[in-house]
């Protein structure tokens, strides 16, 4: 049976699109059917539910998970995404605080090496 992903709740959905409202530096895809940013071809902070997320770097991560009610990024249970955080929504409801995280994951995606886009094999399109 296929696993049932959580509908976007609206409360991160709004701010997540005031996070990425004018930032040229972010292109806006769908990820587990929720919006996610990416920067240079990688992913680096999205919506899952009722949750934000972000890729933050080592020393980064380091500095969330002191800030009580952080947790590892799981949109499947038992199987976190490593190098991705949760962060508790008393945080980010604080947009300048968000804004920091949202910086922080940037910083650390612009510092991964660009993704190209996937050749696709030859043969019939549709």
């Amino acid at each position: 049976m296929p696993m049932k992903m959580p509908k976007t709740a609206p409360e991160p959905l709004e701010l997540f699109r005031k996070l990425v409202e004018g930032d040229a530096r972010l292109a806006v895809k769908k990820v587990f059917g929720h919006p996610t940013a990416f920067v240079n071809g990688n992913m680096s902070f999205g919506v899952f539910g009722s949750d934000l997320f972000f890729r933050l770097s080592d020393a980064d991560q380091k500095l969330a998970v002191q800030i009580p009610g952080t947790r590892p990024f799981e949109p499947m249970p038992g199987r976190p995404m490593r190098g991705y955080l949760v962060l508790p929504s008393p945080v980010l409801k604080k947009v300048p605080e968000a804004r920091r995280w949202v910086e922080r994951s940037v910083r650390h995606a612009l510092s991964l090496p660009p993704k190209g886009t996937k050749a696709r094999p030859p043969g019939p399109r549709s």
